[in-house]
């Protein structure tokens, strides 16, 4: 039996018939997680940390229990891990806090061509407050971040670089352990954007050596409205509070404030506990199923995808052969909207735009591209689907 066929029953949003081609954007969530959230917001519920109470107590441990499970699934320790909205939250902290105290006039941040706004627009925030000026990495022609082109812009003016782990448009794969190299050699900091590895490829962020790590869980097969900040324990600790309020102090009084130690100092007020706790069953989900496994399966449906595309000469497809789990393409004389709207009307769900890349796009020298994104519970009869669904609208537009 498939690993699909195993698992497709364990998500009820999966529809008979609808064949979802959008994970890269949220995943569809088990069966095991939507029941955590479900205890976790009736018979279980309770505040955290704060209450005397049993099982005030108990939700307590559940919520910290939860942050060891997401520490220990991407290598790294339980005061290591800051739980944030997602990873754009995560992106804006490391920007705000570590980078406002460490930056300044003339300092330089190395970004790449493919990255997410959201790796992008809080480094351009930053740079205009402390007048830090940002550097963009070219690609490869087949649309992998350019790390000889790094390691020729690098220079001990770069006090951080900000790349992702994998693209969320081209499914490219970075050289994870040669950009920190490149980045350490220089003595600059590496935050990593994780939001399309952690559901796909086995992360470990201290065999990578990174500073910094972020993800967000609805794409990881969890809820939305949670995901999580690595960084190393001596940078938390260095880092000033973010946000100030409940939770996140040590003593407050009028003549003055301390704070609690990282992670607890960026955590204020009265956290996501329903969604920590779900994210928790998310980790617990996935590794049961095993990151190799789920990186095995989606390269295949990449491999089989990116076959029958290459076959038809109306198609352009972005990115490597070997994308993870993502494949982008473009089809000439229709707007990928056009082809989304269509594909819509044969159950076929796929994401169309720009997908917050609208530099990338310009690189590309499209407005947008379709995009095709698999997860766990994706098979052939989707890809057949899709296929389909880009037939009709051939004969459609003539």
């Amino acid at each position: 039996m498939t690993l699909t066929a195993r698992l497709r029953s364990d998500f009820p949003g999966l529809a008979e018939g609808w064949h979802y081609l959008d994970t890269a954007a949220t995943a569809q969530k088990p069966q095991a997680v939507i029941d955590a959230a479900s205890r976790a917001m009736g018979v279980d519920y309770a505040t955290v940390h704060r209450g005397v109470y049993a099982r005030s107590a108990q939700m307590t441990l559940a919520f910290e229990a939860a942050r060891r499970k997401v520490a220990a699934f991407i290598g790294g320790q339980e005061d290591e891990v800051v739980f944030t909205r997602g990873a754009t939250e995560a992106i804006n902290l490391v920007a705000q806090t570590w980078g406002q105290a460490n930056l300044g006039t003339g300092d330089r941040i190395l970004l790449s061509t493919l990255e997410h706004h959201s790796n992008i627009v809080p480094w351009q925030l930053l740079a205009q407050r402390t007048g830090a000026v940002i550097d963009v990495c070219p690609l490869t022609a087949d649309g992998r971040i350019d790390l000889d082109a790094a390691a020729a812009m690098l220079t001990p003016a770069h006090k951080l670089v900000a790349l992702a782990h994998v693209s969320n448009v081209l499914g490219s794969v970075l050289d994870a352990p040669r950009a920190v190299a490149l980045a350490h050699g220089v003595g600059a900091k590496i935050l990593l954007d994780g939001c399309q590895a952690v559901p796909r490829i086995t992360v470990d962020v201290a065999a990578l050596g990174c500073d910094f790590y972020a993800f967000s869980a609805h794409k990881l097969y969890g809820p939305t409205g949670i995901g999580a900040l690595w960084g190393r324990k001596e940078l938390l600790d260095a880092m000033p509070p973010w946000q100030g309020g409940g939770a996140m102090i040590d003593r407050v009084s009028f003549a003055g404030t301390t704070y609690a130690p990282a992670p607890q100092r960026f955590e204020a007020g009265t956290p996501a506990i329903v969604e920590a706790v779900a994210l928790g069953a998310a980790v617990d989900y996935v590794s049961a199923i095993g990151l190799p496994a789920i990186h095995a399966h989606e390269a295949a449906l990449v491999s089989a995808l990116r076959g029958e595309l290459q076959r038809m000469n109306d198609i352009t497809l972005f990115g490597p052969e070997d994308s993870a789990g993502i494949v982008s393409f473009a089809m000439q004389g229709v707007h990928p909207h056009d082809l989304g709207t269509i594909l819509d009307e044969e159950g076929v769900a796929i994401r169309a735009g720009h997908h917050c890349a609208q530099p990338l796009m310009d690189h590309l020298g499209v407005p947008a591209t379709a995009r095709a994104s698999f997860g766990l519970y994706s098979d052939e009869t989707d890809i057949a689907a899709l296929l389909r669904g880009i037939e009709r609208t051939r004969r459609i537009f003539g």
